[in-house]
């Protein structure tokens, strides 16, 4: 005797449902594993967690101070690049520091003989900027840059420059903060230039250090002169 099975309606769309709601919270699961992998991926990245270098040196900046800005470090393998090439590739990043540094102070300096000193400075190292590039072009064209922060005085020299500070001083104060930061700098350069004297293979370069050393002494001469004037005895 034969048994014929039927099955009711209700009951096969229950367990329609069923698969229906087995597969979403499958697909559901699956969606977030995948997430979960991806985000911890990214957060143990070598990158993202890497430390600064002992060739990373911070540097407080505004915006438009372009590179200066966060971290300044060496370029990959700068330290294996000839002489020369490093020299005017870092060098050349220093003189653009102090550019930055001087042009708010052709504007806002209290002190009128401050405002000629930084247009002054502006106009020599943006036309010693313009002759090491001449020079790279011809001498290293195509080479990788080579800005070492491990060269003698640069580090030193942009420790503790923090333009957004500097910017957000007025009168005589930020007049006596743009000395404070740009004695040392020039400390820096001459500090680059001197070595230049004995390493550089072009003598363009022992000139341009030359000049560069001379220059810059007497610029800190009168920056002391002023700072002593300006500072009240402090």
């Amino acid at each position: 005797m034969k048994h014929t099975f039927t099955m009711r309606p209700t009951l096969l769309l229950t367990l329609l449902i069923a698969v229906i709601v087995i597969a979403t919270t499958a697909a559901c699961s699956s969606g977030t594993d995948t997430t979960t992998t991806t985000t911890s991926t990214k957060v143990n990245s070598p990158t993202a967690n890497a430390s600064p270098s002992a060739s990373t040196v911070p540097m407080t900046s505004d915006a438009s101070s372009k590179d200066h800005g966060g971290m300044m470090h060496s370029s990959p393998d700068a330290a294996n690049a000839p002489y020369d090439l490093q020299f005017l590739d870092t060098m050349s990043e220093h003189h653009q520091a102090a550019v930055d540094m001087a042009r708010p102070a052709e504007t806002k300096a209290q002190h009128t003989e401050l405002k000629t000193f930084a247009r002054k400075i502006v106009e020599d190292q943006e036309k010693e900027i313009a002759q090491m590039k001449s020079w790279r072009d011809n001498w290293y064209q195509g080479k990788p840059l080579a800005m070492n922060m491990e060269m003698s005085g640069m580090m030193d020299s942009m420790k503790g420059m923090d333009m957004g500070k500097m910017n957000a001083t007025v009168g005589n104060e930020f007049d006596l903060m743009f000395i404070n930061m740009m004695t040392p700098h020039h400390d820096g350069a001459i500090t680059m230039a001197k070595e230049a004297l004995t390493k550089a293979e072009h003598p363009e370069i022992k000139k341009l250090a030359r000049q560069i050393i001379a220059a810059q002494t007497r610029e800190i001469a009168q920056m002391s002169k002023w700072k002593s004037a300006w500072s009240g005895g402090k």
